[in-house]
């Protein structure tokens, strides 16, 4: 059985570790030549660790390891010049862009008077800023082509409100907004756009999340009100193989939708 995505190349934000990362290596297993983009450093806000430089070159070795291409950037999806540098090399080395999942994203607690307005901008300019800054810089090149899929890594916090998640919820459901508008927008092209929504999934971020809690990842999980299988999280593979499958013929009438992946956890 052939490699459904050989030759084509997948553009990653958020790609050191965790889904970004999963979903690189899935796909590289396919055939698909990998632009893995992650800030790769320390940042103000949250305080939990981030992917690293050291992880960057990790996955390019795992994914070469595969036989295809890998590209490594590492840049803030905040810095506009950064993306469009990334952007542009992605298309004079590997000479196309089929597939972006923008997954760079943060999450924090804080009850909405409580956060500061840098807290408020960080996750807005991160999850739903961060997300647009990538896909203008790529929309161009797959109109040229008149084909590609978007992915947005949304969250089950963009189809609900979150109990001391405002700003996470906001940047999420924006995500919503978005998807839907570059579908209308982007479907002359032949160009699909579609979001994802994970229900809690077993990354650093959750480990992060869990230690400036002062609690366990699984009370972390368990925190969001439970899925309805018996899981306390799903595993980054888990959103790895919905990418590939929304990224595929398979899904090739597919777009301006959402994809629930929750373990069950909004029908509660």
């Amino acid at each position: 059985m052939g490699k459904e995505f050989l030759h084509q190349t997948i553009f990653i934000t958020g790609a050191a570790h965790g889904q970004g990362r999963a979903t690189a290596l899935a796909f590289a297993k396919e055939g698909a030549n990998i632009a893995a983009f992650d800030v790769a450093k320390q940042i103000e806000y949250p305080a939990y660790q981030f992917g690293t430089s050291h992880e960057l070159e990790t996955l390019k070795n795992e994914v070469e390891a595969e036989g295809v291409k890998c590209l490594i950037f590492a840049g803030d999806v905040r810095d506009d010049a950064a993306v469009q540098n990334a952007v542009h090399e992605t298309i004079q080395t590997l000479g196309r862009i089929d597939v972006l999942f923008n997954n760079a994203g943060i999450c924090a607690y804080g009850r909405a008077h409580e956060l500061s307005e840098a807290e408020w901008d960080a996750m807005i300019d991160i999850n739903l800023k961060g997300a647009w800054l990538v896909v203008r810089r790529i929309i161009p090149y797959l109109i040229a082509q008149k084909s590609g899929v978007i992915i947005n890594n949304s969250s089950i916090a963009g189809l609900r409100g979150m109990n001391r998640l405002s700003h996470y919820a906001a940047s999420k459901w924006g995500l919503i907004g978005l998807t839907k508008s570059w579908a209308l927008e982007l479907a002359p092209y032949n160009i699909r756009v579609l979001s994802i929504h994970a229900t809690g999934v077993n990354t650093p971020m959750n480990d992060g999340l869990a230690f400036l809690e002062g609690a366990t990842p699984r009370e972390i999980a368990e925190r969001s009100a439970g899925n309805l299988l018996p899981v306390p999280w799903i595993e980054p593979e888990d959103v790895a193989y919905a990418v590939l499958f929304l990224s595929s013929e398979k899904s090739r009438y597919a777009t301006g939708s959402q994809y629930v992946l929750d373990a069950g956890l909004l029908t509660r």
